[in-house]
């Protein structure tokens, strides 16, 4: 995939940013549409969720169903320096 614009946005106290609205128009970027997050050591990426693979769509699906069993004080301790 070719690069096709580069824009800056600020990130806000609570973590968030806004997608340029001629953006946002791009295909899979539409109001209410679930997009994943893919972070690599030396960015972030915004994907729309269909454009990743069936494997890692499910991982990010179960994210929130597992996460009530996973999110503890005691397990992000255990984590931390893995």
């Amino acid at each position: 995939m070719s690069l096709v614009e580069i824009r800056s946005a600020t990130i806000t106290d609570k973590g968030q940013i806004a997608i340029p609205r001629d953006m946002r128009d791009a295909e899979g970027f539409k109001t209410g549409s679930k997009i994943a997050i893919l972070a690599f050591k030396d960015r972030i990426e915004l994907r729309p969720l269909k454009q990743v693979s069936d494997r890692i769509a499910t991982a990010i699906a179960s994210e929130k169903s597992l996460a009530k069993h996973w999110r503890r004080k005691e397990e992000d301790k255990a984590w931390r320096n893995l």
